[in-house]
């Protein structure tokens, strides 16, 4: 009788999880499609003011240019300046994608040369560390022969006809910001630039990435990805019954239909691997749907590298650079009751996270699951923000620790020394300074002024290393 009623409990939970999942997707998608139609609108509306307001504009730029000529002054402008790369996380999107809607919530907009690329949102960890390395550089996308081969899936991508920033290399290094598992990605591609690992550029370096900044970075994995139904035994295949398998089944058929403007409006990444109708017909589809082909059989999608054993997988061939920068904030909204973890409040946190800080607070690795790692403890993972843990975010720690400095205040670590990891901790959930930047309030403009004044001011290459990383602890 117990097991029933805890049966029917679980599927009431994944009822009520799949349904706030599933409104809270609506709500962004239309409230793209809204935003667009308005500024649809006003452009019919208010056209003809605009083109008179465009031909002062041109006279007035014209007697600017008169009154300036002659002088000798040289103005700096942002082109001089390296860009700042902001990397979305786990069903995210860049510039271009969702209409007008920013996934940084606007912060784009806080200095004068930042780039938001369009990654793959449930692509693996590597196939979007070279989608970001063309997005930059330009070219056709190429994911690798062996790793294609080895997944199943085309070897080329996208074609960038134009890179954003080609002229990116030692001599112009780039700070990124990455979110949740945007740091990750990040990571992996700086290790691929240090391995020569893209085919044609064999000048590549770890020192084209001058500073990297993980904002709620996935950097040791995460126990939500059990939550949702990764199975804990082995971090890599899905339980039969649960969120995830219905956000699989989601996924398939929205890639086979391939509806374009739907796909251009928003894409979780899978076009390498060739599921549309055109392409796989019926048959294909059933054949993912019964997960014999596609990512989700192959495991080449986001969720695999979010565990604990599959983030320890991936740190095990990833190396903290002496000549690179890093910084770290860490999530949490949680707090310590007579010993117990507890969600730090109620109205402070996103309906879509609540239920999920109160389960990743409480939860319990099986018993007859071998642990992650040696040493695991379930009480270090309970604090949280609601997708991430909290232990997780602060710097690479699985299979070993890398070097790292608490910082209470930002001026206790001037100056700054690279190949360290500088963490901070942040109340906030996981969401709390993205998408909407009402919700953060006045710490929405604390965060991001403190890194992008950071990245400005405080981090610069004075000498290049001559001894190679060494990892402690």
């Amino acid at each position: 009788m117990l097991r029933l009623w805890m049966g029917y409990l679980k599927l009431v939970e994944l009822f009520v999880s799949s349904l706030v999942h599933l409104l809270y997707g609506f709500y962004i998608f239309s409230s793209a499609v809204a935003g667009d139609l308005s500024e649809s609108l006003n452009e019919i509306l208010y056209q003809k003011p605009k083109k008179i307001v465009d031909v002062v504009n041109r006279v007035n730029e014209k007697r600017i240019i008169s009154a300036d000529e002659g002088n000798s002054v040289a103005s700096t402008n942002g082109d001089d300046l390296p860009p700042i790369v902001l990397v979305h996380g786990i069903f995210g999107f860049g510039k271009g994608k969702l209409g007008a809607l920013s996934y940084f919530a606007g912060a784009e907009k806080k200095d004068e040369r930042v780039l938001v690329p369009d990654l793959g949102s449930l692509t693996s960890v590597h196939d979007r560390a070279r989608e970001l390395f063309y997005y930059l550089k330009g070219g056709q996308v190429d994911y690798g022969e062996e790793h294609s081969k080895a997944c199943g899936h085309s070897q080329f991508g996208r074609i960038y006809e134009q890179g954003h920033y080609p002229e990116w290399d030692e001599d112009h290094p780039i700070h990124f910001v990455g979110h949740s598992a945007g740091a990750q990605v990040v990571r992996v591609m700086q290790q691929m630039l240090a391995d020569k690992a893209f085919k044609g550029y064999e000048n590549t370096s770890e020192h084209w990435v001058l500073s990297l900044t993980a904002l709620s970075g996935a950097l040791n994995g995460t126990t939500r990805t059990y939550l949702d139904g990764m199975r804990p035994e082995d971090g890599v295949s899905l339980k039969n019954v649960c969120l995830l398998q219905i956000c699989r089944i989601g996924v398939l058929i929205y890639d086979w239909f391939d509806i374009p403007w739907l796909k251009n409006y928003y894409n979780f990444g899978f076009d390498h691997f060739n599921m549309s109708w055109k392409k796989a017909g019926i048959s294909g589809l059933v054949d993912c749907l019964l997960g014999n082909a596609g990512p989700f059989a192959s495991g080449d999608w986001i969720l695999p590298d979010l565990t604990i054993q599959g983030t320890m997988k991936l740190n095990s061939q990833l190396r903290t650079f002496p000549d690179t920068y890093y910084f770290s904030y860490a999530t949490k909204r949680t707090r310590k009751v007579r010993g117990i973890t507890v969600p730090s409040g109620i109205l402070g946190i996103h309906p879509l996270l609540f239920v999920r800080v109160l389960q990743m607070s409480q939860w319990t690795y099986p018993p007859n699951a071998p642990l992650p790692y040696k040493g695991y403890r379930d009480e270090d993972w309970h604090d949280n923000d609601g997708a991430m843990n909290t232990i997780s975010m602060t710097h690479p720690r699985l299979p070993i620790e890398h070097p790292s400095h608490f910082v209470e205040n930002d001026s206790d670590c001037q100056p700054l020394e690279p190949g360290i990891w500088y963490y901070k901790y942040v109340e906030g959930d996981h969401i709390q300074f993205i998408i909407n930047r009402e919700r953060a309030g006045v710490q929405f403009d604390l965060i991001y002024d403190s890194i992008f004044e950071r990245c400005r001011k405080h981090v610069f290459r004075k000498k290049l290393p001559t001894v190679p990383n060494e990892v402690h602890h």
